[in-house]
C-alpha cells in the first residue's frame, strides 16, 4: 500500500512538474524572486489557444492600466462593426441640392491616408447643405491630460473629420502650413506652447526644421469654412438631414485604417474607428454606443468586465485585467485569418544596447501601450516549436526607466519561446 502511493505521488509530481515547466522559469527567474518587480505591479497572463491550457498566470485577473492596449478592443470593435470600406458620407438628394453629413471617417485629407472619396463627390454637386451636429459626445475623451491640448497625439474627435484635425507646419524658405486656411494665424515664437488654449493660434519656433502636427479647434463654423475652401464654392448648413431613406459613400479599406492604428498606435483613428461603428448601429455618433453594443452582445462573457472610457488607451481612467485581453486576442486569433490578423499586428523587434536587431524574422505581433510608468505588451507569440501562444504581459507603476522593463520583459517572453 505504503508504496503504491509513492508511485501515484511520483506520477502527479512528474506531470506536474512537466505542464508547470514555463510557470517554473518564470516563478524562478523572473516574477517571483527578482527584486526587479518589487516596487511595481505586474500581471502576465499566457494561454495555449489550441488547447485552451492557462500555461502561466500572474495577476491574471487584476486590473490594470491598460495604455495603448485599449486599441485591441477597438480593433476587434472595429471588424465586428465597420463594412469592408470606411463609411465616408451619409447623404440624401432632393431635387437638385444634396444633404450631407460626416460618419467620422478620418482619412479624408489625413497627413498620411491623404483620401479625396468625399471631395470628388461632393464637387459633383452644385447645391450642397452640410450637417456637421451629429456628433454627440466631447471632444476629448474623460480623463486625457488637460495640457496635451496642442500635442500631435490628441486631436479633437468629431463628425467630420479633415487633415486629421491638425495642422501641418513644415519650413523651407518660408512656412508651409497645411491647411493653408491657417496660415495668416501662424507665428514664430521660442514658447513651448504651440498653440493658445482656446484660440486656433498657433506657434512655431524658429530653430523648428522637421514637421509638426499641432491639433486645431473643431466647430461648425471651421468645418464649413475648411469645406467651402477645398470645394471652392460656398455651402448652407442645417441640424438635421431631410427624412427618407439615406445613403452611404464608401472610401478606403477599413482594414488599411486599422493597420495604420495599430502599427503607429494613432490615438486619433483609434477614436474615430469607433465614432464611426456607432454611426454603423445608430443615427448619431458616439464613442458610447459602440462600446455598450460590443460589450452587451460579443463580450457578454466576460468574467472581468472593463472600464473602457476612450478608444485610444489615452485616458488613466481605462482598466483592463490580462485575463479580459487575452479573452479578445483568442475572439480575434478564432475569428480572423492568421495572415490578416498578424499583418494588423505590429510585429515587435527587440533590440540591444547598442540597439541591434537581435531577431530575425520576428516572434512576436503585439500591441504596446505606454502612458507615465506604464507599459504594457499584449498579443501573439511563436515558440521555436511553432505554436502560437496568446498573451497579456502588464506593468504599471514602475520608476524605472521603460527600456528596463522592456528588456526584462523580453527575457520573459524568450523564456516562454523556448520552453513550448
Amino acid at each position: 500500500m505504503k508504496k503504491n502511493i509513492i508511485y501515484i505521488s511520483l506520477i502527479i509530481l512528474f506531470f506536474s512538474c512537466k505542464g508547470a515547466k514555463t510557470n517554473q522559469i518564470l516563478t524562478t527567474k523572473a516574477l517571483g524572486n527578482a527584486n526587479f518587480y518589487n516596487n511595481q505591479f505586474t500581471g502576465l497572463l499566457v494561454i495555449d489557444p489550441v488547447t485552451k491550457d492557462t500555461l502561466y498566470n500572474y495577476n491574471g485577473s487584476k486590473y490594470f492600466t491598460p495604455a495603448s492596449n485599449t486599441k485591441i478592443y477597438t480593433l476587434y470593435s472595429a471588424l465586428k462593426v465597420l463594412p469592408k470600406n470606411i463609411p465616408a458620407l451619409t447623404y440624401i438628394v432632393q431635387h437638385d441640392t444634396l444633404y450631407a453629413q460626416g460618419t467620422g471617417d478620418p482619412t479624408l485629407l489625413h497627413p498620411y491616408f491623404k483620401d479625396l472619396t468625399s471631395i470628388h463627390f461632393l464637387k459633383k454637386h452644385k447645391n450642397i447643405v452640410f450637417n456637421f451636429s451629429n456628433y454627440k459626445d466631447s471632444k476629448y475623451g474623460p480623463g486625457w491630460a488637460w495640457e496635451d491640448y496642442d500635442a500631435y497625439f490628441s486631436p479633437e474627435r468629431n463628425a467630420f473629420p479633415m487633415y486629421g484635425n491638425v495642422l501641418s507646419i513644415h519650413r523651407k524658405n518660408s512656412l508651409i502650413t497645411n491647411p493653408s486656411y491657417f496660415k495668416d494665424r501662424v507665428f514664430y515664437s521660442n514658447s513651448n506652447s504651440r498653440r493658445e488654449p482656446h484660440n486656433n493660434i498657433f506657434y512655431h519656433k524658429t530653430v523648428q526644421k522637421d514637421t509638426i502636427e499641432i491639433p486645431f479647434i473643431t466647430s461648425a463654423t471651421t468645418s464649413k469654412k475648411l469645406l467651402e475652401n477645398i470645394l471652392d464654392q460656398k455651402i448652407n448648413v442645417t441640424s438635421k438631414l431631410p427624412d427618407g431613406p439615406k445613403s452611404t459613400l464608401y472610401g478606403i479599406a477599413t482594414d488599411s485604417v486599422c493597420k495604420r492604428m495599430m502599427h503607429v498606435s494613432d490615438n486619433f483613428l483609434a477614436e474615430q474607428l469607433l465614432i464611426m461603428s456607432s454611426g454603423v448601429l445608430k443615427d448619431s455618433l458616439n464613442f458610447k454606443s459602440t462600446k455598450n453594443y460590443i460589450l452587451d452582445t460579443y463580450l457578454n462573457d466576460l468574467k472581468q468586465q472593463p472600464r473602457w472610457v476612450d478608444a485610444s488607451g489615452l485616458s488613466r481612467y481605462n482598466l483592463f485585467t490580462p485575463k479580459s485581453i487575452v479573452r479578445v486576442l483568442s475572439k480575434l486569433y478564432e475569428e480572423v485569418p492568421a495572415k490578416r490578423l498578424f499583418t494588423l499586428f505590429p510585429k515587435v523587434i527587440h533590440s540591444d544596447s547598442n540597439k541591434n536587431k537581435i531577431e530575425k524574422p520576428p516572434y512576436i505581433y503585439a500591441k504596446s501601450g505606454s502612458l507615465g510608468n506604464n507599459y504594457c505588451l499584449s498579443g501573439y507569440l511563436q515558440t521555436r516549436s511553432g505554436k502560437i501562444l496568446i498573451f497579456s504581459f502588464m506593468n504599471n507603476h514602475f520608476r524605472v526607466p521603460s527600456k528596463e522593463v522592456k528588456k526584462q520583459m523580453h527575457k520573459i517572453l524568450t523564456e516562454i519561446r523556448g520552453a513550448y
